[in-house]
């Protein structure tokens, strides 16, 4: 089980007049954050039906690359910047794949 890699499903909710901007600032994320060491898939999505809802979808190699990662410097950087676009903080949850 110590070789698993960890899942993430991080969710954040912009306030409805700041969905563009809550864009922006996690778009900028995902390039820095593929080059990380230890960071396997990163991925965005936004709902279809509910445009506040942006999730992303990530595979880390250890749990150690994934705090390594939360302690970034442009992930501090972009919660800094989400700071009043969101509804509340993002919802980070960590998963191990069963099957």
């Amino acid at each position: 089980m110590t070789n698993q890699t960890i899942r993430v499903i991080a969710r954040v909710i912009a306030l409805p007049n700041k969905v563009e901007e809550v864009k922006a600032v996690l778009l900028e994320l995902i390039e820095p954050t593929r080059h990380e060491a230890g960071a396997i898939k990163y991925e965005l999505l936004q709902n279809q039906y509910d445009p506040t809802d942006f999730t992303f979808v990530e595979e880390w190699t250890s749990h150690e690359a994934l705090n390594t990662h939360l302690d970034s410097p442009h992930l501090q950087a972009g919660a800094a910047k989400l700071e009043g676009l969101v509804t509340t903080a993002p919802d980070i949850r960590r998963y191990h794949f069963l099957a």
